[in-house]
């Protein structure tokens, strides 16, 4: 499993990363089962939220594998705080309130990467400013960043903010491509030239932060897996023929074409699946051309101006 290193920081994680948001619903001895392979496979990257399973998926992680410092130092952990029941809430009591919590659930005593779940409407970046000094002088979280938001919301907490804010997460997958298509298509009067995200992709790019890819898979906002859909024929005919020819899978491939990309862009991948992870890990070991790269967003339904 390659390496990437998370914006400017340092900080070194393997470039696909497990997703834990649906680890509530496994035992412990399956979910120990899933994060021990992942670990086999070089993934040691694990992504949780403080608000899923309320919870109850960072309480299993931990327990499932009997979290000690000689494990705990073999993983990568992010979290994320903010969503909150029917608002989001970035006031520094919540931010500290959520991170002790999921130090709690987790056995641990820091936090690698916290992350602000979706953009609060109601931010007053100055707390957020205090709320991080506090967590990273006591060391309970080592580094920041933010999901789904958008440049200028970044820019406004990074006025305030000492800290590097060094990744971004956001969905995108072969079938959910907005931050793509507004680049190609520049100066349209369609479609996919409409700006949705203030140009995320490039900004990261400008600004040195690790775009995480959420929902890899899915087309739409969780309205189904792309792969093996008969609604996406010529798509998966062109993901067939490819793992063929790279000696891999569907599945490989697709997280393979976000990997090609050169932001350097990291999937979450959700499966609690040791064969589907087994599956999607070979995609490490592949590189699309350019040329394939573009079949393949293209037979996703996308055209070229």
């Amino acid at each position: 499993m390659e390496k990437l290193e998370l914006g400017n920081s340092g900080l070194l994680a393997s470039e696909i990363s497990l997703g834990c948001m649906r680890m509530d619903q496994l035992t412990k001895q399956e979910a120990n089962r899933v994060i021990e392979n992942a670990l086999e496979l070089g993934i040691d990257f694990f992504d949780h939220a403080d608000i899923y399973g309320g919870g109850k998926s960072e309480e299993i992680f931990s327990e499932a594998i009997n979290m000690s410092p000689s494990i705990r130092e073999k993983m990568v952990i992010q979290t994320k705080c903010g969503i909150r029941k029917g608002f989001f809430d970035f006031s520094k009591d919540h931010i500290i309130a959520s991170v002790d919590g999921s130090l709690n659930r987790l056995k641990t005593d820091y936090i690698d990467v916290l992350l602000l779940h979706r953009p609060d409407t109601l931010v007053e970046p100055e707390e957020v400013a205090e709320a991080f000094n506090e967590l990273k002088q006591t060391g309970k979280v080592r580094h920041f960043g933010v999901s789904n938001h958008n440049p200028m919301q970044i820019e406004l907490l990074k006025k305030y903010v000492d800290q590097d804010l060094i990744a971004n997460q956001l969905q995108l997958s072969m079938m959910f491509t907005p931050m793509i298509d507004a680049g190609l298509n520049v100066n349209m009067l369609h479609e996919p030239a409409i700006v949705r995200d203030g140009s995320i992709l490039d900004y990261s790019r400008l600004n040195d932060m690790t775009i995480q890819a959420w929902s890899p898979f899915q087309h739409g906002f969780f309205e189904g897996v792309f792969v093996d859909n008969d609604k996406f024929p010529e798509l998966n005919q062109k993901l067939a023929e490819y793992a063929v020819t790279k000696g891999a899978n569907k599945s490989a491939i697709a997280i393979a074409w976000i990997l090609r990309h050169p932001a350097r862009i990291q999937p979450v991948v959700g499966t609690m699946s040791t064969e589907r992870l087994n599956d999607i890990a070979m995609a490490s070991d592949i590189t699309l051309t350019r040329e394939e790269w573009y079949e393949l967003y293209r037979a996703a339904g996308n055209k070229l101006p």
